[in-house]
């Protein structure tokens, strides 16, 4: 696969940061900006991939309650269930 991996990071990162809902806004652009240079190609995907998913089975994603959505076990999964969101 070809494609511009800056390019993508930069999209990521906007989308993390712009989703409509302040809370995800925050939870998602701070994981972004704490992971986006540590994640290899495939990851990067895997993000992106989950940037799609909706705020609410997200939120239920990460806080553990059930959702509706089924969530693959990948590397970026696991880091985001286990992150730890700090409010300044």
């Amino acid at each position: 696969m070809d494609f511009d991996i800056e390019y993508l990071k930069k999209k990521i990162i906007y989308r993390s940061n712009y989703r409509g809902t302040k809370e995800m806004d925050k939870l998602l652009g701070a994981f972004t900006n704490k992971y986006i240079n540590q994640l290899n190609n495939e990851d990067l995907i895997d993000l992106q991939k989950l940037l799609d998913i909706e705020d609410e089975d997200l939120y239920n994603f990460y806080k553990g309650l059930n959702t509706n959505k089924e969530f693959k076990k990948n590397n970026v999964n696991l880091l985001f269930k286990n992150f730890k969101y700090k409010t300044k």
